[in-house]
C-alpha cells in the first residue's frame, strides 16, 4: 500500500464521519416537528428519517455533488497539495459542526463543507480571485437567503390554506387527520434531505479519489462521473447518522422556535420538502437547516407574530452567517499549520 493511497483512504473515511456527524447533527430537521408534536417516539422517529435518507438515492440524481466537487478550481492547486486541501476542508466542516451541535444550533452542515473547502483551497492557492467558481457560489450563496424565505412563505400559505380548508372541522378531527399526515410529510422531508446533504459528501468523496489518482478529473479539471459505491457509502453514512439523533438541535427546532401542533408540523415539512425537492432536482447545494427553520417560523407566524420566539430565531440566523467564514477560517489555519509542520511547497 503507497502512501498516497494510504490518505486516499483516510480521507475517504473522513469523509463518511463528516457525512455521518451531518446526520445526527442535521436529524432534528426531519424528527423534530414530528417528534414535538408526539406523532412519532424519538427512536421511532429516527429509524423513519433514517430509512428515507438512505432511500433517496434512488430518486435525485448526483448535480448536487457534482456543483460542491466543482466549487474550487482543484487543477489550479499544485498536485502535491490537493489532497491536503481536501484534509483541511473536512477538518473545517466537522469542528465547526461539532461546536454548534455541543451549543445546540441548527446550523448547515452544507455550507460548513462548501465553507471549508473554500478556505482551504484559497490557503493552499493563495488568494480568492481566480480559485472559487462564481456560478457555483453565486448560486449557493443565493440560497442562503432565499431557502428559509421560501420555506416560511411556504409554511405560512400551507398552514393558512389548512385553516381555511378546515375552519368548520373540530380540533380534534384536525389533529388526527394531520398526525397521519405527518408520517408523509416527514418521509418527503427526508428524502430531501438526504438527497441533497448526502450528495456533498459524494462531491468531496468523489474529488477525493481524483486528487488521490484513483479516477480521472474531468475537462478543465471537472469532477468526473461519481462511481455507484460512493454514493450508496454516502447515504448510508448519513442514515447511521440520523439514527443516532441530535437531540440538543431537535429540542431547539421542536419547541424553542415555537409551539408545534400536528397541523402545524404538516405544513412545515411539506413546504420545507417540496422546496428541497425543486433545489435538489436543479442541482443547488442549499442547507436544509435552513429551509425547515424558514418554514417553523412560517407556520408560527400565521397565529400571531409573537407566537414565534424570535431571539432563538435570531442566534439561530447569526450562526447561519458566521458558518462560512467560521469553517473557512479553521480548514485555512488547518492547512497553514500542516504546510509549516510538514514543509509542504507548492
Amino acid at each position: 500500500m503507497t502512501a498516497t493511497f494510504a490518505f486516499v483512504m483516510l480521507l475517504v473515511f473522513l469523509a463518511l464521519v463528516f457525512d455521518y456527524i451531518n446526520g445526527f447533527h442535521d436529524a432534528a430537521n426531519s424528527i423534530a416537528t414530528v417528534v414535538s408534536t408526539r406523532v412519532l417516539s424519538p427512536g421511532v422517529a429516527v429509524i423513519w428519517a433514517a430509512f428515507f435518507n438512505f432511500i433517496a438515492f434512488a430518486i435525485f440524481g448526483t448535480r448536487v455533488a457534482k456543483a460542491i466537487g466543482d466549487g474550487v478550481r482543484m487543477d489550479l492547486i499544485a498536485p502535491n497539495l490537493r489532497l491536503y486541501v481536501l484534509l483541511c476542508a473536512l477538518l473545517g466542516a466537522i469542528i465547526w459542526n461539532l461546536i454548534t451541535w455541543y451549543l445546540g444550533l441548527p446550523t448547515s452542515s452544507s455550507h460548513a463543507l462548501l465553507g471549508g473547502y473554500a478556505g482551504a483551497g484559497i490557503a493552499a492557492y493563495g488568494g480568492i480571485v481566480g480559485i472559487l467558481k462564481p456560478e457555483i457560489w453565486f448560486r449557493t450563496l443565493k440560497f442562503i437567503v432565499l431557502s428559509p424565505v421560501i420555506g416560511m412563505v411556504g409554511g405560512f400559505l400551507l398552514m393558512t390554506a389548512v385553516y381555511w380548508i378546515f375552519r368548520n372541522t373540530t380540533p380534534s378531527r384536525v389533529d388526527k387527520i394531520f398526525r397521519k399526515g405527518q408520517l408523509v410529510s416527514a418521509a418527503a422531508f427526508s428524502l430531501g434531505h438526504g438527497g441533497n446533504d448526502a450528495q456533498k459528501t459524494m462531491g468531496i468523496l468523489t474529488a477525493v479519489l481524483a486528487a488521490g489518482g484513483i479516477v480521472a478529473y474531468g475537462p478543465n479539471g471537472t469532477l468526473p462521473k461519481i462511481p455507484l459505491w460512493v454514493v450508496l457509502s454516502a447515504h448510508a453514512a448519513i442514515g447511521l447518522g440520523t439514527l443516532s439523533g441530535g437531540w440538543r438541535i431537535v429540542h431547539t427546532m421542536g419547541s424553542k422556535i415555537t409551539k408545534l401542533k400536528p397541523v402545524g408540523g404538516f405544513c412545515a415539512e411539506s413546504a420545507a420538502a417540496l422546496t428541497l425537492a425543486y433545489v435538489t432536482l436543479t442541482g443547488t447545494p442549499v442547507s436544509t437547516t435552513h429551509t425547515i427553520t424558514g418554514a417553523i417560523v412560517g407556520v408560527g407566524a400565521t397565529r400571531r407574530l409573537s407566537a414565534v420566539k424570535w431571539g432563538v430565531a435570531g442566534r439561530i440566523v447569526w450562526a447561519w452567517i458566521l458558518t462560512i467564514p467560521a469553517a473557512a477560517s479553521i480548514a485555512a489555519l488547518s492547512f497553514y499549520l500542516i504546510r509549516l509542520v510538514l514543509h509542504l511547497q507548492g
